[in-house]
């Protein structure tokens, strides 16, 4: 099995905080959720891969996301703009179809991240595809829909935080 060539530990990822909440949305920290598989832990499920791969792209772990990729998949260019401000996953459904045996082959998980980017707040919506390649889950493709979204500034913080968008990002 391959590893990861870089270190990826918390302490060598852009824009951690230790102690800080996980960006993958689940509640706990990064160093109990994300960062063991960031360091080559192997992913339990496709939902754990996603999320996983939603924090390598909010802290820029090209290595890592190249790593979760299919090789006959992965582009050239990772396309990771520092403009690009991720805030928010939510998961909203996956699944994982079992091959022979109780051993699952592949999997789905449909997700809505959203990000804002030159000032401008989008929502991109997808159903990623999984597949076992070497005993762990890669990423192979998707299917994906980018939305714009024009909050208010008296709505809800596209972020989730829970507080109005004018007390919470647009300060």
């Amino acid at each position: 099995m391959s590893t990861i060539s870089k270190d990826l530990s918390p302490d060598s990822s852009p824009g951690y905080r230790p102690g800080a909440a996980c960006p993958c949305g689940r509640g706990v920290s990064y160093a109990e959720c994300c960062a063991p598989l960031h360091r080559g832990a192997p992913a339990e499920s496709v939902e754990a891969l996603m999320r996983s791969r939603f924090t390598a792209f909010v802290l820029h772990q090209e290595d890592y996301l190249r790593w979760t990729w299919h090789p006959d998949t992965c582009p050239v260019e990772m396309g990771l703009a520092d403009a690009t401000d991720w805030k928010r996953l939510e998961v909203l459904d996956d699944g994982q179809q079992q091959g022979e045996g109780e051993r699952p082959l592949s999997g789905w998980v449909h997700f809505r991240a959203t990000f804002k980017e030159r000032g401008r707040w989008q929502c991109l919506e997808e159903v990623s595809n999984f597949t076992l390649l070497n005993g762990r889950w890669v990423y192979v493709d998707g299917d994906a829909q980018v939305m714009s979204l024009k909050p208010g500034r008296n709505d809800a913080c596209p972020c989730g935080s829970g507080r109005k968008l004018k007390k919470c990002c647009a300060q």
